[in-house]
C-alpha cells in the first residue's frame, strides 16, 4: 500500500505507547484512523491531541479480548469512516508468572488480550479489506519474546502464537491482496509493565499477588527499567507505516536482540545436524 492518504486504519491499543505511535504516524501520511483502546480517559485525551494537529480520527472504547466488542467497534469504524483498508492489532498485556507462579485468571487475561484479539481482529477485518477489493494490510505486534523465550510465562507463549498467526495469514491473504506483517519490538516506552490498571473485574484473580507470591519481581524491575530507557513509540510507529507501504513480513525495532534470536536459530539448526545422517525407521 504505497499511498496510505486517504485511507482508513483500525488500531488497538492505540491509547498509549505503540499504538498511539501508530495512530500518529498513519494520520501524518494522511490515514483515517479509528483508534481503539480499554482506557477511556487516556484514549480521550490521546485523540484530542491528535485532533488538534487536524488529524481525521475518531475513537471507540472496546475491550478486545471480547469478540463481541471488537465487533462492535469494527461497525462504528464502518459507521464513521466507511471502510477499512489496515488493521493493526497492538493492545497488549504483560501477564502471568513465570513455571510455579501459575494462575488461571493470569492465563485468561493474556491470552485473550494478546492472541485471541488479533485472532478475532483477522477474522472480523480481513473480510471488511476483500468486501471493498483495494488491497488491505493487517499488522500484529508480537515481541522479540515470540521469537526467543526466557521464562514459561503466558506473555512470551502469546508472543510465539501471534508470529505463527501471522506467518501463516500473510501465506492466505497475499492471494487476496491482504499483506501481513508482524512486529517484533524491544524495549519501547509503554506502560506495558502496568497493565493490571486495565485488568477487566472478571479477571481479578490475576491481580499482583503478596511479594511473596511473586519471585520474579527483581526481574520485573528489571524490565521496568528497561522499558523506561527505551525506544520512542513515535518512531516505532514510522516503521510500521514503512512496513505497511513496502509489505514487509517482520518489523523489528532495533538489532539489541539479535544475538540471542540466532543463538535460537543455531541451536534448532544444530537439532537437525545431530540427525542428519540417520535414516529413520518406516
Amino acid at each position: 500500500m504505497k499511498d496510505l492518504a486517504g485511507k482508513t486504519a483500525f488500531v488497538t491499543g492505540a491509547a498509549s505507547g505503540i499504538g498511539l505511535g501508530v495512530a500518529t504516524a498513519l494520520a501524518q501520511a494522511g490515514a483515517k484512523v479509528m483508534m481503539c483502546d480499554i482506557e477511556a480517559g487516556a484514549l480521550e485525551a490521546a485523540v484530542g491531541g491528535l485532533k488538534a494537529t487536524n488529524a481525521d480520527v475518531a475513537s471507540v472504547r472496546a475491550d478486545v479480548s471480547l469478540k463481541a466488542e471488537l465487533q462492535a467497534a469494527a461497525d462504528a469504524t464502518l459507521d464513521r469512516f466507511g471502510e477499512v483498508h489496515i488493521l493493526h492489532s497492538n493492545a497488549g498485556v504483560l501477564g502471568g508468572g513465570g513455571y510455579g507462579a501459575w494462575n488461571e485468571a493470569d492465563w485468561s487475561w493474556t491470552i485473550g488480550v494478546n492472541l485471541m484479539a488479533v485472532i478475532w481482529g483477522a477474522e472480523i477485518f480481513g473480510p471488511l479489506m476483500e468486501r471493498h477489493g483495494q488491497g488491505g494490510h493487517i499488522v500484529n505486534t508480537a515481541s522479540v519474546m515470540g521469537l526467543m523465550s526466557t521464562s514459561a510465562n503466558a506473555y512470551n507463549v502469546t508472543k510465539y502464537g501471534v508470529v505463527a498467526l501471522s506467518e501463516g495469514l500473510r501465506v492466505e491473504l497475499a492471494p487476496r491482496g491482504i499483506g501481513v506483517s508482524v512486529l517484533c519490538p524491544g524495549a519501547i516506552r509503554t506502560h506495558i509493565v502496568d497493565s493490571v490498571r486495565n485488568l477487566p473485574d472478571r479477571f481479578a484473580a490475576a491481580a499482583p499477588r503478596a511479594a511473596q507470591d511473586r519471585p520474579a519481581a527483581p526481574r520485573l524491575n528489571a524490565v521496568r527499567k528497561m522499558i523506561a530507557d527505551g525506544i520512542d513509540p513515535l518512531y516505532v510507529g514510522e516503521l510500521v507505516r514503512e512496513a505497511i507501504e513496502d509489505d514487509w513480513p517482520y518489523i523489528f525495532t532495533d538489532t539489541g536482540f539479535e544475538p540471542p534470536i540466532n543463538a535460537r536459530f543455531a541451536a534448532i539448526k544444530a537439532g537437525f545436524d545431530r540427525i542428519r545422517d540417520r535414516k529413520p525407521r518406516r
